[in-house]
């Protein structure tokens, strides 16, 4: 039988602190129209659509922050199954290996262990989501112009998480009974990048069969 999510997901289990959202803000007031929808009922792909009248960019800000939230807290309580022994390079199976870079230490593509990469990632997300000149939070404040290929980057990489936690860690989802949990989320976030084109259908192929088979 399933466990209740906050026996599955317990809060010391987080891989970093959640991002809020500043309540009274056009943006929290988003953030709160999203969990409606989704505890609604409604089907996924309806709830990732924009609701009329609103900004793209600020519906794809709350939804990357929300997700942010949402695989940082699938893959703290996966951390302790996800060691540099157990998962010495950040791959999906055999066939897809990710390699680490940024704009600081990592220059180059850098091979590193998966529980590295994610330490790094999530370092990296964090940095941006709190940084003002890319998700600014001041009213009357714009995106940058880039934002949405800034918002590609950080989906296809987040996309990578779920990658290697179903190919590399299932039987830890499993066990948990957290695989409705791990699909709904999985599934809220396939929605919504294909409804809006953001991450490269190349990068989704390593779970490709296993989408078809849950986001028929």
């Amino acid at each position: 039988m399933a466990l209740c999510l906050k026996q599955v997901f317990a809060k010391d289990k987080t891989f970093r602190p959640r991002k809020r959202f500043e309540p009274g803000t056009q943006r929290f007031e988003l953030y709160k129209k999203a969990q409606a929808s989704l505890k609604s009922g409604l089907d996924l792909r309806s709830v990732v659509r924009l609701p009329p009248g609103e900004s793209i960019d600020d519906w794809i800000a709350v939804h990357v922050v929300d997700f942010f939230n949402r695989i940082n807290l699938i893959y703290g309580t996966m951390a302790e199954h996800c060691s540099e022994t157990s998962c010495p390079v950040m791959a999906g199976g055999p066939r897809y290996e990710y390699r680490w870079q940024d704009e600081r230490q990592y220059r180059r593509p850098a091979k590193l262990s998966a529980p590295r990469y994610m330490a790094l990632l999530m370092d990296w997300i964090e940095g941006l989501i709190n940084d003002e000149d890319v998700f600014p939070t001041r009213v009357g404040v714009p995106f940058p112009k880039n934002f949405q290929q800034v918002c590609t980057k950080i989906l296809t990489r987040l996309f990578r998480v779920f990658v290697h936690v179903y190919i590399h860690h299932f039987d830890s989802i499993l066990s948990m009974g957290a695989e409705a949990h791990v699909n709904t989320c999985y599934k809220h976030f396939y929605y919504f990048i294909q409804e809006f084109s953001l991450v490269d259908q190349r990068e989704l192929e390593p779970l490709r069969e296993m989408t078809e088979r849950i986001c028929h």
